[in-house]
């Protein structure tokens, strides 16, 4: 079966979980209707090898740059079919979710849906080995409405073809998801609730603050760089959150390990803006474990 659609996959050093989510595609993709791409860049393991092993339907691309954005290019010039679908090595999804987002782009089922360009699964979080504090910070961030209708990214997103031309290259940003999504007004992005994708939890505290802190000066270095583009501001958010968790005493204990979690990252964010600094990758390898 011809392919109808094109999954790229970024990958640095991540031979010890490459192949879940490979072997997932694949094995839900018996009729082949994913062209399936790895751009396995600057890497000095077996991330390579290890992705062309899981099946011969998987071309793999080597890139001598350590750069996700310069990953996510080299996929796009290898990709062939729209829509097209781009995904972090360390999540979880089925070919069946992928595709009805595909689905849901090309308008079927949904009246609506046409005026989508871009979507994703639901985004779940997966906190099974993660600690305690962890465990508390994910009870309170189910009740914010950061998986709102119309998020897309953390993982996954899909791109129709006119949606893809909405832009040339990706930038050069840390934050290329968001890029993305704010790309697009509320209505033309689609989240299909049918299928979900799962993305591991940091196991330790130390290792969620670092994470956030990347994805806070990712926020803040593209709202300097596409102004256009910059969200409302976080704080109305947040305190309808806090209204929300107010409510639920069961709740209130987590809700302090959440305020740090919150607020600590941004701090980090502006003091590294405020002396020029990059966060550096800040990848989260408690996640990175044997599959």
């Amino acid at each position: 079966m011809t392919a109808v659609m094109s999954v790229v996959v970024p990958a640095h050093d991540e031979e010890t979980i490459i192949g879940r989510l490979l072997h997932s595609l694949v094995s839900s993709d018996a009729k082949g209707r994913l062209e399936i791409v790895v751009v396995a860049n600057g890497c000095h393991d077996h991330t390579a090898a290890i992705a062309a092993a899981v099946s011969p339907r998987i071309r793999v691309v080597q890139i001598a740059a350590t750069s996700k954005v310069a990953a996510l290019n080299a996929g796009d010039a290898a990709a062939s079919v729209f829509p097209r679908a781009y995904v972090d090595a360390d999540v979880e999804v089925c070919a069946d979710a992928l595709l009805a987002v595909a689905s849901r782009l090309a308008g079927a089922g949904s009246p609506d849906a046409a005026n989508a360009f871009v979507g994703a699964p639901e985004l779940r979080v997966d906190t099974a080995g993660a600690s305690l504090p962890v465990r508390q910070y994910y009870r309170v961030w189910e009740y914010s409405r950061y998986r709102g209708s119309g998020h897309v990214g953390s993982g996954v997103y899909v791109l129709s073809k006119s949606g893809r031309a909405r832009f040339d290259q990706f930038p050069d940003v840390i934050a290329d998801d968001r890029f993305v999504q704010q790309l697009f007004a509320p209505e033309e992005r689609a989240t299909v609730d049918e299928y979900s994708f799962t993305v591991p939890a940091p196991r330790t505290f130390r290792a969620l603050l670092n994470r956030a802190t990347r994805i806070a000066s990712g926020n803040r270095q593209l709202a300097v760089a596409y102004p256009a583009l910059a969200a409302g501001s976080p704080t109305p958010r947040f305190t309808a959150l806090i209204k929300r968790v107010a409510v639920r005493p069961s709740l209130w204990l987590a809700l302090g390990t959440y305020c740090c979690g919150y607020a600590i990252p941004r701090l980090r964010a502006r003091r590294l803006e405020s002396v020029n600094q990059a966060p550096g990758w800040n990848r989260d390898d408690t996640t990175r474990v044997s599959a």
